[in-house]
């Protein structure tokens, strides 16, 4: 009896934390004009946990024309993403930020969201939702890697994974696809790890 009864006690716990967590895609036209950003938006939803009401945004800028070099050929890229708090009527606060880039390539440049990846999760079960970030950074003239990193924010916690997408050489020859957790990742439970395993091993190869 007391076993069916923990069991019971477990799956509501489960579906309460499940249902407190809503996400609904924004389209540019629903955010709010107090909310500013860089770039062409790749990804926007507001999401509901048990902190509160949030929004997040991703962008990306393409390719733009290096400035100040004497570097004709040379381009920059960059990708941002945003993450602000609902705290009242038409009131918002830049929670955290996430800027990276690629600057003065003469060659291929890359600085992009991996399509698909962005999500917004509770893989631990705690009613506070985790953000999700996947993208490749890359200046290259040649069949190599690109850097790839997942970034992932539960409230004011940073999570990082680190490393390179595989590309095939020739044959079976490949290059690349290794990753490196960060420390926050390494103390963190174990959902958190096997999710981001997942997310890389899912996005491992590099299509030209």
């Amino acid at each position: 009896m007391k076993l069916s009864f923990t069991i019971i006690l477990l799956i509501i716990i489960t579906q309460v934390s499940v249902a407190q967590l809503k996400v609904i895609k924004l389209s540019k036209a629903d955010i709010p004009k107090p909310i500013t950003y860089k770039g062409h938006i790749i990804d926007a939803v507001k999401y509901t946990d048990k902190t509160g009401d949030h929004i997040v945004i991703t962008t990306e800028t393409g390719e733009t024309k290096t400035k100040n070099t004497e570097n004709s050929d040379g381009r920059d890229a960059a990708l941002y993403a945003y993450h602000y708090n609902i705290t009242g009527t038409d009131q918002f606060k830049l929670s955290w930020q996430t800027y990276d880039f690629v600057a003065d390539c003469s060659f291929d440049i890359t600085a992009n969201y991996v399509p698909g990846t962005f999500t917004v999760t509770d893989a631990d079960n705690n009613g506070v939702a985790e953000v999700w970030l996947v993208y490749r950074t890359v200046c290259r003239s040649d069949v190599s890697p690109c850097d790839m990193k997942i970034i992932m924010h539960e409230g004011d916690k940073k999570y990082a994974v680190r490393g390179t997408n595989k590309v095939k050489i020739s044959g079976k020859d490949y290059r690349g696809g290794i990753y490196i957790f960060d420390a926050a990742f390494k103390a963190a439970p174990a959902a958190f790890r096997k999710y981001a395993a997942d997310i890389w091993q899912k996005n491992i190869m590099d299509t030209f």
